[in-house]
């Protein structure tokens, strides 16, 4: 898949419109239907996105992310996270290689919406101009609060590959993640956390291309199935200076694994949540089942997880 040199984002989101209040979801937080408009919308959206950003063309080393990608740091990752990779293991898609440096992978992760919460500057507020959103532990807020997410732990991490180079891993790009909370909500956007700006960072990839990120396993919410989002950006210099994304998406996460976490403390809802869709049904994974953005994830409910 080829990107370009894209212009500075917009300063509302792509169909220019600002997150509408449709009263509440089954948490009691107010719902933006945008989230759940299905692929049709989805689509438009993305089409509307490319517009704005003028994606025409290909970067000089044009970045892909590797579904699934490994890196020789996840062990180091495992270890700073508390996380046990030798406990129990679910797996996820095998339709897509390791992603390592120097292979090609099956297939590329598609472009997807970055959804109505980006905080991007996109869709209201933005993060990435903060001193403090340069971090690989994201369980916290910066500035005026320190609140802690609380849930299972979960370390990510993303490889990014050079598509144009043989898919060789691509040091010193930059990923920004975000995702929501144990009750489904997300930071800067939800009631009751409006002020607060935990799971969100950015970090740089390492010589082996990855980015890792310390966080917490996110809820399942009413009409979505279990997934983070993030953006590449070419440097951590353009993705805090309202540089020019080169690709944004969401990963999935594994059922099994998914059900194993809920069944823990505080994830009650995401129980009930999680029986209503599926991979299938989700409006984002939903054309292929997320077969090349389900993430391999590794580790117990008790110690934590490692999400590749």
């Amino acid at each position: 898949m080829t990107t370009n040199q894209q212009p500075q984002r917009p300063a509302v989101d792509a169909l220019g419109t600002p997150p509408q209040d449709h009263g509440t979801d089954n948490l009691g937080f107010p719902h933006d239907d945008r989230h759940d408009r299905g692929l049709e919308f989805d689509v438009q959206t993305l089409l509307a996105r490319r517009r704005v950003l003028g994606i025409l063309g290909g970067l000089g080393a044009t970045a892909a992310l590797a579904a699934c990608g490994t890196s020789g740091d996840d062990a180091t990752a495992s270890s700073t996270s508390g996380s046990s990779a030798s406990s129990s293991t679910s797996s996820s898609s095998s339709a897509s290689s390791s992603g390592a440096p120097g292979s090609t992978p099956d297939a590329e992760v598609p472009d997807e919406t970055g959804g109505p919460y980006p905080g991007d500057g996109s869709n209201g507020p933005d993060v990435l101009d903060d001193s403090g959103i340069v971090r690989s532990d994201i369980t916290t807020s910066y500035g005026s609060s320190t609140t802690r997410a609380e849930g299972v732990p979960l370390t990510i991490n993303l490889t990014v590959t050079d598509a144009g180079n043989g898919y060789s891993a691509l040091a010193g790009a930059a990923v920004y993640l975000w995702h929501c909370n144990r009750d489904g909500q997300y930071s800067l956007y939800s009631q009751g956390v409006t002020e607060e700006n935990y799971l969100r960072g950015v970090q740089a990839t390492n010589a082996s291309g990855t980015a890792t990120f310390t966080s917490i396993f996110p809820a399942a919410y009413s009409g979505r199935w279990p997934h983070i989002h993030f953006e590449v950006y070419q440097s951590v210099d353009q993705a805090t200076n309202d540089g020019q994304i080169v690709k944004t998406s969401q990963i999935a996460l594994p059922e099994a694994v998914c059900k194993d976490v809920y069944a823990t403390s505080g994830y009650e809802q995401s129980i009930v949540n999680l029986a209503q869709t599926s991979l299938t049904s989700d409006n984002v994974f939903g054309d292929d089942g997320g077969i090349h953005q389900l993430a391999t994830v590794t580790g117990n409910a008790t110690d934590g997880y490692v999400a590749t």
